[in-house]
């Protein structure tokens, strides 16, 4: 069983729509939710809301069979799926084609659509968005529509006959406005709930409003309709590494920003991960290479240059040449400093937050040189989405770029991947979909300074 919850545009309701549909069908299934798209914090209330991992789906980085072997490997063992997906439903890397888009993982799962719409002053006119999706492209079935901050019961009567008897497609729920279905904002997005100490209030909410606006057995109903699909056994990850090693990960509320299937592919080239926090933690745990990976370092600048040990070993780390491997706020983490706060100082710059958004893109970037997690010749598909940047000296540069970007923005120049040591520092935020030997070549260069 599978369904898609897809929108019109963005801002219209679908992560916490999403989301509160997870928390209630999982008083009765077990809930697989995957989320389309290159997005760290909407998966985060889903893993609340299912306790299972909320996964990525991606037709940017993942080939069509690596899709659907990405599904099919997370519904082991589960009941339903249900895909939250990304701005509107055929929003994609450009205006003609389906990559990176909604549908495209709608094509490619063969999965049943549910279309959320902002209905709010609309009657008639929210028939003509339907009938406008629809027409689109016949390949998707746009099976059921969800209508959103509805004024009162009668708006929604009259907007449901109005979508029903124009464009033959039912509608399943309508929900009333409520400010008690949002979720906090700030410069990336949604707040991520592992911030958000009342973060299961919130999803209970959320469920109750879903159970008493939304026809829940007719959307199960719908999902298995899907017909049954098979794996084209497209692995997303090679393994190559086939001695233990360990690697320590990065993991509290500023950096949580993780693709599960990285983990994965570390985990398959047998490493085994110990997670540890910077903000909390005194040091380091017994491990041989790093992770560090994106988050909010700049909301928790004085807290991370208070916790002075934990600092000096990570540095302590990098001057013994072992491996670390950071992105995004994890690069930040690893500069001379954020605003004024001292940070580990791998890097001799300076990391600051903007008033706008420094970079929001998918990239692609060319290896120039072997690092820790690629080699020099590859291309692999990424994204970058920041509001900070690196002040860079263009006359007092003092190390190597791994990556030139050609699609995106990067660091400096349209060049990413500070490389200093085995230290490797990027703004680019990878999946291993489209970088199948980070895992292996990671837990390689660990093993190279073992014992």
């Amino acid at each position: 069983m599978r369904i898609i919850l897809a929108g019109t545009g963005s801002a219209v309701g679908k992560t916490t729509i999403a989301t509160g549909i997870m928390k209630a069908l999982s008083e009765k299934y077990n809930v697989q939710p995957f989320k389309v798209g290159p997005d760290y914090i909407d998966p985060s209330y889903h893993t609340l809301a299912t306790k299972n991992t909320s996964r990525n789906l991606d037709s940017f980085f993942m080939k069509e069979g690596q899709v659907r072997d990405s599904f099919l490997k997370g519904m082991e063992g589960k009941d339903i799926a249900v895909i939250e997906g990304v701005r509107g439903l055929y929003e994609g890397i450009d205006s003609i084609n389906d990559i990176g888009s909604t549908a495209s993982i709608a094509k490619s799962l063969n999965a049943p659509v549910i279309l959320i719409i902002n209905s709010r002053s609309l009657v008639k006119s929210a028939a003509a968005l339907v009938l406008g999706f629809k027409a689109l492209d016949p390949e998707i079935n746009i099976a059921g529509v969800i209508l959103n901050k509805v004024k009162n019961k009668a708006h929604y009567e009259k907007t449901k006959r109005s979508i029903e008897e124009i464009t033959n497609t039912e509608v399943i729920g309508g929900i009333i406005r409520d400010d008690n279905i949002s979720i906090e904002q700030r410069h990336l997005g949604l707040v991520p709930a592992v911030e958000r100490e009342n973060s299961l209030k919130f999803i209970d909410i959320w469920s109750e409003v879903i159970k008493n606006s939304i026809d829940l057995d007719r959307l199960v109903e719908i999902a298995k309709s899907a017909p049954k699909i098979t794996s084209d056994i497209v692995p997303i990850w090679n393994k190559l590494n086939k001695q233990p090693v360990k690697i320590g990960v990065a993991f509290d509320e500023v950096f949580n920003f993780y693709y599960k299937e990285n983990i994965e592919s570390l985990e398959a080239n047998n490493a085994k991960i110990k997670y540890f926090s910077p903000l909390k933690d005194e040091g380091l745990p017994d491990v041989d290479g790093l992770y560090i990976g994106g988050g909010y370092p700049e909301l928790f600048s004085k807290q991370l240059s208070g916790n002075e040990n934990m600092l000096k070993e990570i540095k302590q780390f990098h001057l013994e040449d072992r491996p670390i491997f950071a992105e995004c706020g994890g690069l930040m983490y690893l500069m001379n400093s954020i605003h004024e706060d001292k940070m580990v100082s791998v890097y001799p710059y300076k990391s600051i937050l903007t008033d706008r958004v420094q970079a929001l893109k998918y990239t692609i970037a060319e290896v120039t040189q072997d690092n820790i997690i690629s080699k020099k010749g590859e291309k692999f598909h990424g994204h970058e989405f920041h509001y900070s940047k690196v002040i860079v000296d263009k006359n007092n540069i003092k190390h190597d770029f791994a990556f030139n970007i050609l699609r995106g923005k990067g660091s400096y120049n349209n060049q990413d991947g500070f490389i200093e040591g085995n230290t490797l520092a990027s703004y680019v935020h990878t999946h291993v979909a489209a970088m199948p030997d980070f895992g292996g070549n990671l837990a390689i260069s660990s093993l190279e300074l073992q014992g």
